[in-house]
């Protein structure tokens, strides 16, 4: 019963902070200066010629109207159609969201398979000489970094000189599958050192912390193997730190991708919602903002569940605070 009250107020919060979302990213994109007249018909059109296209679109009605016809429609999966092209903004996003998937998914495993065992190997390591120092300016560097700098600066070295790598030239997995992965090695790269380095640092600190328990004592004076305690005792005392940064970096994720498909000249979501900000396209906007916090939403809800079966502790405290 419990664990059912937990979930439902989850859930309760879950919708509550969409549809903050969703009311925000309605009144931003308003009350951005130039609106979509003027962006479409140009600096000098007439102020008729602007009312007659703001009032062709319904961009005349009051926003409390306008949020609340679209919200309607986006609760059934609607979210209207681009005020540009005309095409359904779901059609839109399925035809690029396998490529914001794909940068996405393969960004998160690098920082999974990288950043995790770099991590513990550097905590083990922190008490030799050099070890420790080396690890911690690795991970300072690659968390100071901005994507964007890394990003401009990869693509102008691998644009000015042939290094077997081309920058653009993106082929659907579905076409041919080499292609397509030599032409997300040097976006998901890129995206991935943030990733790789907060995983990194956020792990070495977590196995730092196990490190000291008296159980890790009482298993090295039982013989175990220095393996053997990393894989059966350490990982899982440390896993809740990593699961919560992982969480952290799939919002990042969401946010660097926009930058790279910007960069790289992929043809994700992305780069479609900064497209759609420019020419003041809201039905995008909106529905793609909206989307991101879903993702976001839904796997802070996963990571929380699975942090909680991990460590028991943490999931009767939650259902405690839960509690009618």
């Amino acid at each position: 019963m419990r664990l059912l009250t937990w979930w439902a107020r989850r859930l309760l919060t879950a919708a509550a902070t969409l549809l903050a979302v969703s009311a925000l990213i309605f009144a931003a994109t308003r009350f951005l200066p130039g609106g979509f007249a003027e962006v479409v018909l140009g600096p000098f059109a007439t102020p008729e010629e602007k009312a007659a296209v703001t009032a062709e679109y319904g961009l005349d009605r009051g926003i409390a109207v306008q949020y609340l016809l679209w919200l309607r429609n986006a609760v059934t999966g609607d979210f209207g159609a681009s005020l540009i092209t005309g095409a359904p903004v779901a059609e839109e996003f399925a035809l690029r969201m396998p490529v914001t998937a794909e940068l996405a998914a393969l960004s998160f495993a690098v920082a999974v398979l990288l950043g995790v065992p770099l991590g513990v190997a550097t905590a083990v390591r922190a008490g030799s000489r050099g070890g420790g120092a080396g690890g911690r300016v690795i991970g300072g560097l690659g968390v100071s970094l901005p994507e964007f700098v890394l990003g401009s600066l990869v693509v102008f070295v691998f644009s000015r000189y042939a290094l077997g790598l081309t920058v653009g030239g993106y082929v659907p997995f579905a076409e041919d599958p080499a292609r397509n992965l030599a032409s997300m090695v040097l976006p998901v790269a890129v995206l991935s050192v943030f990733t790789v380095a907060a995983t990194a640092r956020t792990t070495r600190d977590a196995v730092l912390n196990v490190l000291v328990e008296p159980f890790i004592t009482a298993a090295v004076a039982r013989g175990e193997t220095p393996a053997g305690i990393i894989a059966r005792h350490v990982l899982r005392n440390a896993a809740v730190p990593v699961l919560t940064v992982l969480t952290t970096i799939t919002a990042y994720l969401l946010g660097g991708a926009v930058i790279i498909e910007y960069l790289f000249d992929l043809p994700g979501v992305g780069s479609y919602v900064v497209q759609a900000v420019w020419r003041r396209d809201y039905a995008v906007v909106q529905a793609g903002v909206l989307m991101a916090a879903a993702v976001f939403v839904t796997v802070n809800m996963l990571m929380d569940s699975a942090a909680g079966l991990l460590d028991p502790r943490l999931g009767t405290a939650a259902r405690e605070r839960g509690r009618p």
